[in-house]
């Protein structure tokens, strides 16, 4: 499956439109929480786990964007967008979304 967020696939022509697909992952407050007391993870301004929990969020969110656009029969997701939102306050949520619209190429 190609996942690109351009608009089209160099080489390939677009022969059928499928339609909008997405995908999201929501991370919960406890996340956050368990996050923050690894503190000492934070080097340079940078925390490893949390980095690592959001990379975990987007290949879930791209996982599900490319299970609903090959369950419509694409073989190429384009345009994608991810998004990030804070549902929530203080002790709100992470969501992370991907969207994207499902075609097939050749």
């Amino acid at each position: 499956m190609i996942v690109t967020t351009t608009p089209s696939v160099e080489g390939q022509r677009i022969t059928r439109y499928l339609g909008l697909v997405t995908g999201e992952a929501i991370l919960g407050a406890n996340v956050f929480k368990d996050l923050f007391a690894g503190i000492r993870d934070i080097v340079g301004g940078r925390s490893g786990t949390y980095e690592r929990e959001l990379q975990r969020a987007r290949d879930i969110a791209v996982q599900e964007l490319t299970e609903r656009a090959r369950a419509l029969g694409a073989n190429a997701v384009v345009g994608v967008d991810l998004d990030y939102e804070v549902l929530g306050q203080g002790n709100g949520m992470l969501m992370v979304s991907a969207s994207g619209t499902a075609v097939v190429v050749e």
